[in-house]
């Protein structure tokens, strides 16, 4: 791997999930060094939008393509977005709470 490879994230990790990437995801790689197995990777979104993050990513976690779609990270930021809303919300809501102790 080397600056400027268009790279996919192939594993789903806390550490890189905790950013806003996930497994799936594609990047390039924005800086010259390697350190300690990992490289700084852009992950931008398409037109306009800001980047997603750029952070380190470990070299065995990512694997080179020929081309980025930053397509292809909006839709995953969606889906992870649309599933972390829906685990937040109450799908019955009590008529009376004023019982309840915190």
């Amino acid at each position: 791997m080397q600056e400027m490879d268009c790279v996919e994230v192939i594993v789903e990790k806390d550490k890189y999930a905790k950013h806003g990437v996930h497994r799936g995801m594609q990047g390039w790689i924005c800086w010259h060094e390697c350190i300690d197995h990992a490289w700084l990777v852009d992950f931008p979104q398409p037109m306009d939008k800001p980047q997603i993050a750029t952070i380190g990513i470990h070299e065995d976690d990512m694997k080179v393509i020929p081309q980025m779609d930053a397509r292809v990270n909006e839709q995953i930021k969606a889906k992870f977005e649309s599933s972390e809303n829906t685990a937040k919300t109450f799908t019955d809501t009590p008529d009376d709470i004023s019982g309840y102790l915190i």
